[in-house]
């Protein structure tokens, strides 16, 4: 019999301490239990990890209470954070607030609570011939409740009466209503409408995968054993989303849950319209960033109580509390936005395949344009590789058309960006009613300002980067820090007056389309205009319904959308970060303009793209433009193997930083020296070397990069550092496996 836990404390470190379980709690107590406990002299909080029938520990404390019916975390989940935790260098306390929403952490839990007024005496005749003189909005509200089942929510049976609270109450007052407080059970998106649409008939190709899929999940229940992941590979508009759609039909059918990540916030409204009108509305939860805490919180518990059995979000939702989990999907699997940036440092496409395993579940992963990783893991026959190689309307892939900007002689400053090809383009696509969308990943007016006398440039004191002009407000801003400052009239360095913005941003492409034409109906989707809430929803919806002739954006419309009367793409810049100091470059290059291309051409009429770059021989641009995915593969692979990079090598990003260069440079030789005098001759561990973006947030940064063929090596070896070294006050040390992006 369990007499004692022992409890991860929160904010603490990782530490692990044992508590005694008082009598009131005797067989209560559960793995993942959130309780309340004395550390020293303080009330903490913490999560139960392992209960036991003895301790060695002198002098335990008991445990003070449970924390909520609702809050605790499945023995599977906690095993998956151990694993995390090891397997990304990272405090395992650290992991385990990751898995709960910002709100389900504290002492109490309090859940949504929403007012229902319910019908107690039904008016008679004369009554409501008297409101109908003195209260004609208190009649109106009686007449609704009468109606319907006599109870409604209060806010619901506002909007419909188009009344205010003071006629509720005067109702209360007069003993015809009352109002109660509910526990909320109903999805934060239950108020949006959802649109029918029919269901496809699917192609051979889709039949053929689709059953392959069934048949997976069909032996969940007859304990077949683990199955492989599959890489779902097909070209875009070849009917993935419909593949998804018919397994997690088939899995509620069972009776089990199914997680669905993908890479952006813009993408789920319109997967969560997909999924919501063929699955259970009710029963579909989101979690994502734009979620207030509140309904963060909801979603969560609505997951945790079963009331949802399918979850949508993006990177995070990978922790979503799902039980009997029976499959998992991974859209656009090789999206970098799935790694997370900050500690601990997991990238969410592994942690599903990880999670996968230990679900014993199918996970799929979806790309047009596989990672290297994972279509290499095909190809070793680690991964079940499942290919439509045509789109699912039988309509031809789009012609991509490059435009090269070193021959298009002297350009003008008005142009925006747009060359004489691309305004044709628009206008022809304007005439006949169709839509375009415009790509340039990089948001604001110009990417900076610059001196054309004595060449200065406005740069951000706290970061490396130069700073962007926005001139909707009129300001310079940092795209790291955020830091702000109002653009100079005279040069700061020469004093000349004659100071200019350089490079354009989506807003010079905004207002460069709007002065060519000027009867177009534009709108912009970056980071500056998807501020409020709804934002997305918004747009896309008008977009969706042909309110919108030309929609301009960043990688946020990019991939996933659908919209069947956009016919022309134009990519204003197929240059951006193709010459980064990064191996992954020239794939990240090749995979935008590819998911960029597949918005055109959806609908019946044949699509086309327009592809301006000043490197129109890069293979990351042929290839794209020939839509070959195995010609860059095996292109990309082979230098892959020449250099020793990823996937036939694992690597551990050792970052230092600090305000001050020298003590920050210092700390990372010593970091450096220490792991070179453990690491056996099979891990190689690079010189010290600046960041590509040095100074960020006002800190200076270097790295230090370990290389091994052995990932579990990389790990032990991360783990004797860290142990080793004692770094400077004001010297911060992060480690990142597996680095997406080395700047």
């Amino acid at each position: 019999m369990a007499c004692f836990a022992r409890i991860l404390i929160d904010r603490s470190e990782g530490q692990e301490l044992d508590y005694a379980i008082p009598e009131e709690l005797d067989g209560k107590l559960e793995m993942g239990d959130r309780v309340v406990v004395m550390m020293r002299h303080r009330r903490a909080l913490g999560t139960v990890l392992e209960l036991m029938g003895h301790s060695s520990v002198p002098g335990i404390k008991p445990i003070l209470s449970l924390i909520g019916d609702d809050v605790a975390l499945s023995p599977l989940l906690i095993n998956m954070a151990r694993w995390m935790a090891d397997y990304y260098c990272a405090p395992f306390s650290s992991v385990m607030r990751s898995f709960l929403p910002p709100m389900m952490r504290g002492e109490k839990v309090v859940s949504r609570k929403i007012r229902i007024a319910r019908l107690l005496q039904n008016p008679s005749e004369t009554e409501m011939l008297a409101f109908q003189k003195k209260a004609p909005k208190q009649r109106e509200l009686l007449s609704c409740l009468q109606k319907g089942p006599g109870t409604m929510p209060v806010t619901e049976l506002l909007r419909i009466c188009v009344a205010t609270d003071s006629s509720i109450k005067a109702l209360v007052r007069s003993g015809y209503i009352a109002v109660t407080e509910e526990k909320a059970t109903n999805s934060v998106h239950d108020d949006e409408e959802i649109l029918s649409s029919p269901i496809p008939t699917l192609n051979p190709d889709q039949e053929r995968i689709v059953g392959e899929i069934h048949r997976a999940i069909d032996a969940l229940d007859s304990g077949g054993g683990v199955p492989l992941p599959f890489l779902l590979h097909g070209v875009t508009g070849s009917g993935k989303t419909e593949v998804y759609l018919r397994a997690l039909v088939r899995i509620l059918e069972m009776g089990r849950s199914a997680l669905v990540l993908v890479p952006e916030i813009s993408l789920t409204p319109q997967t969560v319209e997909r999924f919501r009108s063929r699955c259970d509305a009710a029963g579909v939860a989101v979690l994502h960033s734009h979620l207030t805490d509140a309904e963060r919180r909801e979603e969560w518990l609505r997951i945790r109580r079963g009331e949802a059995r399918i979850v949508i979000g993006a990177r995070s939702a990978i922790f979503a509390p799902l039980a009997k989990l029976g499959l998992i999907i991974v859209d656009e699997e090789h999206e970098n936005t799935y790694k997370q940036e900050e500690t601990p440092r997991y990238h969410a496409r592994d942690v599903a395949v990880m999670r996968a395993r230990m679900e014993g579940c199918p996970i799929i992963l979806g790309s047009a344009t596989p990672s290297v990783e994972s279509y290499r893991n095909a190809r070793l026959g680690k991964y079940s590789l499942l290919e439509l190689p045509r789109r699912a309307d039988g309509q031809r892939m789009p012609l991509i058309r490059i435009v090269d900007l070193r021959l298009q002689g002297k350009r003008s400053k008005s142009d925006g960006g747009l060359s004489a090809p691309l305004q044709m383009g628009i206008s022809k696509r304007l005439e006949l009613g169709q839509q375009t969308i415009l790509f340039l990943n990089r948001r604001g007016f110009s990417t900076s300002m610059l001196c054309q006398q004595c060449g200065h440039v406005c740069r951000c004191p706290n970061c490396s980067l130069s700073l962007t002009l926005h001139r909707a407000d009129n300001r310079l801003a940092c795209h790291l820090c955020g830091h702000q400052a109002k653009p100079p009239s005279i040069c700061p360095e020469c004093r000349d007056p004659g100071i200019q913005h350089a490079g354009i941003g989506t807003q010079k492409v905004e207002e460069s389309v709007r002065k060519f034409f000027p009867e177009a109906r534009i709108a912009r989707m970056d980071a500056d205009t998807m501020t409020k809430k709804g934002s997305y929803r918004e747009v896309l919806g008008k977009f969706r319904a042909r309110q919108i002739d030309i929609l301009i954006g960043t990688q946020m419309i990019a991939k996933g959308l659908d919209f069947p009367n956009v016919t022309l793409v134009g990519i204003i810049n197929a240059d951006i970060g193709l010459h980064a100091p990064d191996f992954r470059a020239g794939e990240r290059t090749f995979q935008l303009l590819t998911q960029v291309a597949g918005r055109a051409g959806r609908g019946e009429t044949e699509g086309e793209v327009i592809v301006q770059t000043f490197s129109p021989s890069s293979p990351s641009v042929q290839y794209a433009r020939h839509h070959d995915f195995s010609g860059f593969f095996e292109q990309e692979i082979s230098f892959r193997e020449a250099f020793a990079h990823p996937p036939f090598s694992r690597l551990l990003l050792i970052q230092i930083r600090g305000v001050s260069r020298e003590k920050a440079l210092l700390s990372a030789k010593s970091v450096a020296g220490a792991a070179a005098a453990v690491a056996p001759p099979s891990v190689k561990v690079s010189e010290v070397a600046p960041a590509p973006l040095e100074r960020a947030y006002g800190q200076y940064r270097f790295h230090v990069t370990l290389k091994s063929v052995s990932g579990s090596q990389l790990g032990k070896l991360a783990h004797e550092v860290a142990d080793s070294i004692r770094l400077p006050e004001g010297i911060v040390m992060t480690m990142d496996v597996d680095p997406y992006s080395l700047s």
